[in-house]
């Protein structure tokens, strides 16, 4: 039986492996022009080297080897665009979130926390137009995103008293489920679906403000969190976040900031000791 090109020739010239083309054929994805049925040798054609360069170029992009299956199948060419172009944004998203991450992990490895300005700052009892709900740590963002665009309806031409906030449990933090709530001081409150009136209590907070977008806020917190253990202040109460600029105020991440609030109080020393005794 004569063959075009052997699997070895078709290896060679498509830069795919001979294991690699052998797994593409059990699984049906490029199967051989003809196989040998006396000694089973694939024999592949010139005609389907663009198709193998097709699937290399895929892999590389880490495309799953059902959605090769599933472009190559396609013949419409704009719903083969949109069938690549979906995992494209996946891979830029994975992206955008890999280096989030390496600017955190250089943010914790060299620290500047001399840069660190916080302020110890009374806050006054006030009623705020709010959604409260309570919510998993792993959908505060869809539920931020859904309740902000519901109360930024809600209270649409009403005089504003300041920037929008939020105060989020620290159960919603330490056992992945708590309360949350988003709000904006407007004046008369209204009551309107999931918006309502909500009574803000007053407080002593240790506020810190976090330039750019939430990737790394974390790290911010925790150096808010340091500073407070420093100056011998404890936790009392929901963590505050005032969104000073943000998403709806700029698209640039680079412009967001967001002030952190550590509701705190004094520790007061024990009695019969010095307040520099040791623990």
């Amino acid at each position: 039986m004569s063959c075009g090109l052997t699997i070895g020739e078709f290896s060679q010239l498509t830069h795919l492996s001979v294991r690699t083309l052998r797994r593409y054929h059990e699984s049906g994805l490029l199967e051989p022009a003809s196989v040998d049925p006396v000694n089973g040798y694939r024999c592949y054609t010139s005609d389907q080297i663009p198709t193998a360069q097709v699937i290399h170029r895929l892999r590389e992009l880490d495309v799953p080897l059902a959605d090769v299956a599933k472009i190559l199948a396609t013949e419409d060419a704009v719903e083969r665009a949109d069938l690549v172009g979906e995992h494209l944004r996946r891979l830029e998203a994975e992206l955008d979130r890999t280096r989030a991450a390496v600017t955190s992990l250089r943010n914790l490895l060299r620290p500047d926390d001399a840069g660190l300005r916080v302020e110890l700052r009374p806050v006054a009892a006030r009623t705020v137009a709010g959604v409260e709900d309570l919510v998993g740590h792993e959908e505060v963002l869809s539920w931020f995103d859904g309740a902000m665009t519901e109360l930024d309806a809600a209270v649409a031409g009403l005089p504003a008293w300041g920037p929008p906030g939020g105060c989020y449990a620290n159960e919603l933090f330490t056992r992945g489920r708590g309360t949350a709530l988003v709000y904006r001081p407007v004046a008369d409150p209204p009551t309107l679906g999931r918006v309502r009136p909500v009574d803000l209590p007053a407080g002593e907070l240790a506020v810190v403000v976090h330039p750019g977008p939430h990737d790394d806020i974390d790290v911010t917190y925790g150096r808010l969190g340091a500073w407070v253990v420093d100056h011998a202040l404890a936790v009392d109460g929901p963590v505050h976040e005032t969104y000073l600029v943000g998403p709806r105020d700029d698209p640039d991440p680079a412009a967001w900031r967001t002030e952190i609030g550590w509701p705190v109080f004094r520790l007061a020393p024990t009695p019969g000791r010095r307040p520099d005794d040791d623990c």
